[in-house]
Order: structure tokens, then C-alpha cells, then sequence
């Protein structure tokens, strides 16, 4: 098979998830492509959060990569089946394919599990060529020609992360240098919460690039625009002392635009890291706290306190470092009134925003077993899968209740008076997120309202 151009598609966010007009392109994605198209293939990235793709292009491709988490995958099976009635192979990776393959495999012709550095030009010089045999080809899942489903065993992680080419963010498709730029600069976690994919998917063990190619690549981005940059790594200060020699960087090349990255609450025992990020621009640390109950913390295997959460906040704010905390309700422990606790705390606390999340069985996941042998998931509505919709019994509350209480907690926290704080202290950004994550809630509430009867949550 001749294999020249190649399109690869993210589809599109659900419209309820809040930060959909932030877009943000999933690196793997873009990295691949990258790869692809150092082996001679034209190709083309279309993220649908940032732009519909160009489809006289997709459906003339003679291949078609989708990328899907669980949230979208739906729409993703949509658009599989728009192409293989042109006759278009199509393969799928991301995390939904990942645990849930043998599901794709009814729409897909190829799954890619899990990193697909090697194993997806593998998997094209086999459809162009024959070779390598497809069954030595670790990490992909296919159909043999009687219908059976394999499933290859899962290949090793890659070590050098040096080794992967720069990723080629110009085949984006409408990629504008305004938009958030993400940087990977490391893999895996050595954490394993009980409701996240970071481990299962990348592993235990983390994987750095060095501090050179992640500089180099800074540099890049700074050489061709100021946009805003996101670190999107698990825990960026998972090893400070690298950390801090990419942000000295930042500080010496005068590369400080709007930046933030995700850590855990530790990072602030760090005096010296902790005075670098106040130095190096309008800085967001972005803080996994979860929960404010120790039992949910404990539930969630997060290894962390909330005495640490609370240290964290006041270290940050005292730096002047502004603090995006995420919260995930619907532990066995949680309750109506642990919400409500938490809303306070996070609006009295000096944390600048937040998501409020609904725990969410992802496959893949380890609460996705617990929930699943305990009978308590209500639905596979995959679209639903999205942190914002209840799609299983809690033990505390009944499932609309966990439902609109986080839609009610964040009305709470994103209130007039929390715009109105902000507009009058000449913070602006935070003041029109505010407006906008008010007027995204409002139409939050009356969507849940209907899924609710719809589901019969009650």
C-alpha cells in the first residue's frame, strides 16, 4: 500500500467541559505527526477544538490517525465510520483505545496502546510494505483476517526521550502562535492515584528530557511568539533541581510570558524553587489538592494531607504566585457538607481558580475496577466520561445530588463577588475567566438538569 499523505484528528472536547475555548493540542499527537513526517508522509494535524478539519484533505489521506480520550471517542467512532465508507484505513491510540481496544476495533482497522513512538511507524512501514510481520509489533492491537481480535503484547517504554525529533507544531492545521503552546518535557508519575490514567498510561517511573532539549525547544517557541505557555507534565518540580535550571533559562533568555504547570503541593518546601517561579513571569501553579478530607485523600491514594495543601497555597500567595487548585468530589466519604467545606476553603484560601471535578471511571483506571465490580457505574455514555457528569452511584449522596452539587460549588466560587474582587484589584484575567466561567455555568446547570431526568439520577 502506498502511503504519502496522513491526517491525524483529535476530535472534538464535550461542550460542557470548561476550559474547551482554552484548547490545548495533546503533544503525543503532534509528536507522531512529526515522526511521520520525517519518514517522507505529507501531514497534517487537525485539533477540532481549535478548527474543523480540512476534510478534501482528511478523506483524500490514506491514512487517518484519531486521537481520543474517553469524552470523545464517540464522536470519534462518528467520524471512523464517515471514513471507511471511503475506503480510508484508520488507526486509533490515546487512552480510550489504550484499555478499551477490542471496542475500537469494531469501528478501527488498527489500535496503537499506550506511547506509539515505535510502534506507529512501525505499524506504516507494515501497510506499506508487509514488513515488519504485524504480529512483532509491540503495543498494537488489529483484526486477523477471520475476524480475531490480537492484541500484541505491550512494548517497552522509551528511555530517550532525546532521541524523539523536535515536535513540528506547524502541521497544525490553522495553528496560530497565539494559542497556548504546550511543553512535555517528561513522562510517567511515580504516584498512582487511584482515578488517573498517568501511571497506567506512561508508567510508574519517570522519564526526563534534558534540560538542553527542553531549553532548546523553549527557545524556539520564544524566537516566534510570546503566547502563553503550559508545562503539561504530571508534577513539572519532580526533579527541582532540573526544574530549576529550565527556569533560570527562562530568566536568563527573558522568556516570561503567561506560564503555568502542574506539581503537587510538596514543591513549596523548596524556598529557592519557589522564589525562581516568582521571578520567571506571571507563573500559575497548577495543584492537584483533590479533597480536604483526610479520608478521601487517603481513599484516592494520594499521599498528601491537607495540611500540606493548606502550606502550599500560603507559601505560593506569598510569593505572589497565582494558584489554580483542581478538587475531585465523589469519594465514598464525600458528602453534600464536605463540598460545601470545600468551596470555603478554596474561596477563603487565596486560590485564584479551580475545577471542581466529578470523580470519573475512566477505563484503565483503578476506580473504574472498583466501581465496575461493585455494580455502582450507572452508564458507558462515553460522551459523559467528561468530569462533569456523575456516571455512577456514590455512597454518600445519590447521583444528582454529586451532579449539581459541583455545578453548585463552582457557581460558588466563580460568584459576582469573586469578579468584582478581582476587576477592582486591577486583575483583569481572573476577573473576565470569572464572567466566563459564570455565563459556561449557567448553561452547565440547565444541560445537567436534563441529563439528570434523562438518567434518572435521582
Amino acid at each position: 500500500m502506498d502511503i504519502k499523505r496522513v491526517s491525524f484528528i483529535e476530535v472534538r472536547s464535550p461542550e460542557s467541559y470548561i476550559f474547551r475555548r482554552f484548547p490545548i493540542p495533546r503533544v503525543g499527537s503532534v509528536l507522531l505527526s512529526t515522526i511521520l513526517s520525517k519518514m517522507g508522509c505529507e501531514v497534517k494535524v487537525f485539533i477540532e477544538d481549535i478548527s474543523q478539519p480540512d476534510w478534501n484533505f482528511v478523506e483524500s489521506s490514506d491514512v487517518v490517525c484519531i486521537s481520543t480520550i474517553t469524552s470523545t471517542v464517540s464522536t470519534a467512532y462518528k467520524t471512523v465510520l464517515r471514513l471507511k465508507k471511503l475506503g480510508i484505513p484508520v488507526i486509533m491510540g490515546g487512552a480510550h483505545p489504550s484499555f478499551v481496544p477490542d471496542e475500537c476495533l469494531g469501528f478501527a482497522d488498527f489500535v496503537v496502546r499506550g506511547e506509539g513512538d515505535i510502534a506507529l511507524p512501525a505499524l506504516i512501514n507494515y501497510m506499506r510494505t508487509g514488513t515488519p510481520d504485524i504480529s512483532t509489533i509491540a503495543g498494537v492491537s488489529y483484526k486477523t483476517p477471520d475476524g480475531t481480535i490480537k492484541h500484541n503484547p505491550t512494548g517497552e517504554f522509551i528511555q530517550d526521550l532525546d532521541a524523539l525529533p523536535d515536535v513540528d507544531f506547524s502541521l497544525i492545521y490553522k495553528w496560530k502562535h497565539s494559542n497556548i503552546h504546550p511543553v512535555a518535557t517528561m513522562r510517567g508519575c511515580a504516584y498512582n492515584c487511584r482515578f488517573c490514567l498517568v501511571s497506567p498510561m506512561f508508567g510508574r517511573k519517570y522519564r526526563f528530557r534534558s534540560v538542553k532539549s527542553v531549553t532548546d525547544e523553549l527557545k524556539r517557541i520564544a524566537s516566534v511568539s510570546s503566547s502563553p505557555l503550559f508545562f503539561v507534565d504530571d508534577n513539572f518540580a519532580a526533579n527541582r533541581t532540573r526544574t530549576k535550571q529550565i527556569i533560570r533559562f527562562m530568566l536568563d533568555e527573558k522568556i516570561t510570558p503567561r506560564w503555568s504547570a502542574m506539581m503537587r503541593p510538596n514543591v513549596v518546601k523548596d524556598e529557592e524553587l519557589l522564589t525562581l517561579m516568582a521571578q520567571a513571569g506571571k507563573f500559575t501553579a497548577c495543584l492537584g489538592f483533590e479533597s480536604i478530607t483526610p479520608e478521601s485523600l487517603i481513599a484516592y491514594e494520594k499521599k498528601q494531607t491537607h495540611q500540606d495543601n493548606i502550606a502550599s497555597v500560603k507559601a505560593l500567595k506569598e510569593h505572589g504566585i497565582k494558584v489554580h487548585g483542581m478538587f475531585v468530589f465523589g469519594a465514598d466519604t464525600d458528602t453534600i457538607e464536605s463540598i460545601k467545606r470545600t468551596v470555603d476553603f478554596a474561596a477563603n484560601s487565596g486560590i485564584d481558580s479551580v475545577q471542581f471535578m466529578i470523580l470519573t471511571p475512566l477505563p484503565g483506571t483503578a476506580v473504574y475496577e472498583d466501581l465496575k465490580t461493585a455494580g455502582r457505574i450507572l452508564h458507558t455514555q462515553w460522551d459523559k466520561y467528561d468530569i462533569h457528569h456523575t456516571v455512577f452511584r456514590p455512597a454518600q449522596m445519590t447521583p444528582s445530588e454529586l451532579h449539581m452539587e459541583t455545578l453548585y460549588a463552582m457557581k460558588r466560587f466563580y460568584s459576582w463577588k469573586y469578579v468584582f474582587k478581582r476587576i477592582m484589584s486591577l486583575d483583569l484575567f481572573y476577573g473576565a475567566f470569572g464572567l466566563y466561567s459564570k455565563s459556561i455555568i449557567r448553561h452547565a446547570v440547565k444541560e445537567s438538569e436534563k441529563y439528570v431526568k434523562d438518567f434518572k439520577l435521582e
